[in-house]
């Protein structure tokens, strides 16, 4: 029996992560995993809010789809929880000028024994982005 994408397994996957990957971080500010809107090409994000001092990780109501494998989730879940770690949308101190420098986050992702994940992710999102073309152009050719 197939588990039901919700809130919930959205959080155990946090929790999951968390505690087997970054458990070295500390977690300074009560931190919200939720899904968001369905969105094509924006997997995850982060945010922080300064009045609350919370931050608030939104991933894609895409990956509710069971379809979406669990790899990729839990990718955008690691990816989201890297800008944490290095201060971006958390009250931790920058480690870095942009969140995206340099590689760092499939660096940081190898340094957690994540690389995995990533080579997951390469994958699919290469088949991913040929399956959008060819949507685009069956709706651009069926006018």
């Amino acid at each position: 029996m197939a588990v039901k994408r919700d809130g919930q397994w959205l959080l155990s996957r946090l929790d999951f992560l968390w505690s087997n990957y970054f458990a070295d971080v500390e977690q300074i500010n009560p931190v919200f995993i939720e899904f968001g809107r369905f969105a094509r090409l924006r997997f995850g994000s982060i945010r922080f809010d300064p009045r609350s001092k919370h931050t608030y990780i939104t991933i894609s109501g895409m990956f509710k789809d069971e379809k979406i494998p669990q790899e990729i989730v839990d990718h955008t879940i690691a990816h989201e929880l890297c800008h944490y770690v290095h201060g971006f949308s958390s009250p931790r101190p920058r480690s870095h000028h942009f969140p995206h420098e340099g590689g760092i986050i499939k660096k940081e992702l190898s340094k957690r024994g994540l690389g995995g994940l990533y080579q997951s992710y390469q994958k699919w999102i290469k088949e991913y982005r040929q399956e959008l073309k060819q949507l685009y152009l069956q709706k651009r050719y069926s006018r």
